[in-house]
């Protein structure tokens, strides 16, 4: 049991990470823009831009700060949304990545760019709309044929299931890279993952989704707690469980998907984020969404900053950077769980 003023401390500790990756993002890179300057910069965004430094001032709201703040979406998102995976299903393997959600967004994505696709009336929100039924599908297919494999649906049966139907999502995403023509790049770079040369206008896309997402995950975190004891106590609770559950992957799905249509596939931050949150705070759902929405943010913002950084002038995929973190710690979880199997 974790006491609260642990928690508490938690959330501060979250809260300046944030604060000092935001910082960072914004101030390093190819031009070093001084904290000072930065201050100044957002103090006068609003009154008089023309007052500023015509470069720092360009530099930190049309191009750092916009990207920042993206990466700040598509990490809080993934990371919620691994949370809830997790605790719904009572396995800390699970987040977007190891489902083969992401990769069931991405078939969505990139074949709504392949063909071209456009739904009337929606124009631009096309192709995360697409990104999140493919996801939800997807996540579907998945636990479904856990299911059928085995009705007890054991933590590897479903990872197992996730990766290989992963594998054949990526067949299906090389056939339509080989058979592309001009779009062959565009889906190459999105693949990859990136937050780079993305503006407002990506913001405007996820931003309503992000929204919607973490209100509905946020709202079922008591039904989640009563859930990590089973279905048939949390009946007893007064919980709908069945309700609960499709709220629950369909909320996760939504996030998994707009965080993939504006970004590509980054993986292992729904990974990662929630299995040290749980670590640190405990388990109690109140806690672990908000404070993953946090730390998924601060961690997405610190990897895009290493990313563009590390080998400059190349920029390596944000992608990159997540799985070298993100690989080591899923093989520590197994490890770590298969020990306590043993004794």
């Amino acid at each position: 049991m974790f006491s609260r003023n642990k928690v508490w401390a938690g959330y501060a500790v979250s809260i300046l990470l944030l604060l000092t990756a935001f910082t960072l993002g914004v101030t390093v890179g190819s031009v070093r823009v001084p904290f000072v300057e930065m201050l100044s910069i957002f103090a006068g965004a609003f009154s008089n831009r023309e007052a500023l430094d015509p470069m720092f001032s360009s530099i930190v709201l049309d191009i750092r700060f916009p990207r920042v703040v993206l990466a700040a979406l598509v990490g809080a998102s993934l990371a919620i949304a691994g949370a809830s995976f997790q605790g719904l299903l009572k396995n800390p393997l699970a987040d977007p990545y190891t489902l083969g959600v992401s990769s069931g967004a991405s078939v969505g994505a990139v074949a709504t760019i392949f063909l071209g696709l456009t739904i009337p009336g929606l124009g631009s929100f096309t192709l995360p709309v697409i990104s999140i039924l493919a996801a939800l599908l997807t996540l579907i297919i998945v636990l479904g044929f856990a299911r059928m494999v085995e009705k007890s649906m054991k933590m590897e049966t479903i990872i197992l299931t996730g990766i290989i139907f992963s594998s054949f999502l990526g067949s299906i995403l090389s056939l339509m890279i080989a058979l592309t023509g001009d779009e062959l790049r565009q889906i190459i770079n999105w693949l990859l993952g990136s937050v780079s040369m993305r503006g407002w206008e990506y913001i405007r896309l996820i931003a309503p989704f992000f929204v919607i997402g973490v209100l509905l995950l946020i709202w079922n975190a008591r039904e989640l707690n009563a859930m990590a004891f089973g279905e048939e106590r949390a009946q007893h609770l007064g919980v709908n469980v069945q309700r609960r559950k499709f709220v629950v992957l369909a909320s996760g799905s939504l996030l998994t998907g707009a965080a993939v249509a504006v970004s590509g596939t980054i993986g292992f931050v729904g990974l990662v984020v929630p299995h040290m949150v749980r670590m640190l705070t405990g388990s109690d759902h109140r806690h672990v969404l908000p404070l993953s929405i946090l730390n998924g943010a601060s961690l997405l913002i610190l990897c895009d900053l290493v990313a563009r950084t590390i080998v400059a002038p190349t920029e390596l995929p944000i992608g990159v950077i997540t799985a070298l973190i993100g690989a080591p710690v899923f093989g520590l979880i197994l490890i770590q769980k298969r020990k306590e199997r043993r004794g």
